[in-house]
């Protein structure tokens, strides 16, 4: 999909419209291993891009989810939290929160998804 981005923090960003559908990659999904909470934001809460809009903890540790874009938050997948194996790279089930963008060119600098492999590659 074209209309999906990736950032370096392991976050992808489904654009649609003016709202933007947030969640973590595959790769931050295996790299967390077993989850046993996820803390998601409020509805209404205003985030600036780069900020930190949830925590999800694992058996091995807590990681801040962090925001691509600025913008409000006007949706939250309140069924991830009794099924966090959901949470992963699936746009119908795996997203996050939905923001409404503030500025829909701040997701221009994001990767694709040949970037983001090439970026992952390198991590290995």
């Amino acid at each position: 999909m074209s209309n999906v981005k990736y950032t370096n923090d392991h976050e992808w960003l489904k654009i649609d419209g003016d709202t933007a559908w947030v969640g973590i990659t595959t790769y931050a999904r295996h790299a967390l291993g077993d989850l046993v909470f996820l803390e998601l934001p409020e509805i209404g809460r205003k985030v600036t891009k780069g900020d930190d809009f949830a925590v999800v903890e694992s058996v091995k540790a807590a990681s801040e989810i962090y925001t691509p874009v600025s913008g409000e938050i006007v949706e939250v997948n309140e069924a991830l939290a009794d099924n966090l194996d959901d949470l992963k790279e699936d746009i119908d089930t795996g997203w996050i929160v939905k923001v409404k963008m503030d500025n829909e060119a701040e997701a221009a600098d994001l990767m694709d998804k040949a970037a983001y492999d090439t970026f992952v590659e390198g991590l290995d």
